[in-house]
């Protein structure tokens, strides 16, 4: 296996004053690595001492929070954190709320279906629909992408007020991902303001090659948004335009259903 660069937030590295904020530290870098870390990667990349890191990996396994290959001698997520993060996900979160309104709406859109919600100021995946034909893409529930070049990112934004927008921008790291990526501030904002004028979101080949979604913000009572759903398929199959005439309506009464469920459900 080849050396990786593993790097924290500065909100993780602040908080390190008790075990427990040590052992979330440990476990985000081994979830947010690109392939399961070794020790020393773990230990370059966290502000730990060497006993502390091993004391903390020691613990996690035990309790099956880490799981450590001594093959490869590698650590890699343990069930009862996946446990937790689904039963979390099944009965208090946008997911569980939407799930009959995505299957009703993939019964009705051969193509794939996402919902996702905002997270530290990037795209969170909650739940996905495929259909019997479909593409490889990065997507998928639980992954982390970002918000300034995918359809349910920048719908999210868009509806977000001047205050949390300008937080969630300084958070976007812009890079190019594609040729059609906005690759600064300016490019990002005036497409949020295409969007709000039009009342949908694009991913126009942004974030992959061939990868194109509508999207739509979920919004709570306030106006808020607290997740998105979108639409995705490729320009081998169809176009943007083609996807707004035929599938926004049901796309419009899906998110419409869902606020109303969150709202009534989760209180927001």
């Amino acid at each position: 296996m080849g050396a990786q660069t593993l790097s924290i937030s500065e909100e993780t590295e602040q908080d390190l004053t008790s075990p427990i904020s040590k052992a979330l530290v440990v476990l985000d870098a081994v979830a947010l690595a690109e392939s399961p870390p070794r020790f020393v990667e773990l230990l370059n990349a966290l502000p730990l001492s060497r006993a502390t890191l091993h004391r903390q990996l020691r613990q996690l396994v035990k309790e099956g929070m880490l799981v450590h290959d001594e093959v490869h001698q590698t650590y890699s997520i343990g069930m009862r954190v996946l446990r937790l993060a689904h039963s979390a996900w099944s009965r208090a979160s946008l997911a569980s709320v939407a799930r009959d309104s995505l299957d009703h709406l993939s019964a009705q859109i051969p193509e794939t279906i996402h919902l996702a919600v905002l997270d530290n100021n990037q795209v969170l995946y909650v739940d996905k629909r495929l259909p019997p034909r479909s593409v490889s893409m990065f997507s998928s529930p639980g992954k982390i992408g970002p918000a300034y070049c995918t359809g349910v990112g920048k719908a999210m934004l868009s509806a977000l007020p001047e205050a949390r927008l300008a937080e969630a921008i300084r958070a976007q790291s812009f890079q190019r991902h594609t040729a059609k990526t906005f690759v600064n501030e300016k490019m990002l904002r005036d497409e949020l303001a295409r969007i709000r004028q039009r009342g949908h979101a694009f991913d126009d080949e942004e974030h992959e090659d061939t990868i194109i979604c509508v999207a739509l913000p979920i919004l709570n009572k306030r106006g808020e948004p607290i997740g998105a759903l979108s639409v995705t398929s490729t320009t081998y199959v169809t176009s943007l335009d083609k996807m707004v005439e035929t599938y926004l309506p049901a796309m419009t009464v899906a998110v419409q259903e869902i606020s109303e469920n969150a709202q009534i459900a989760l209180g927001v």
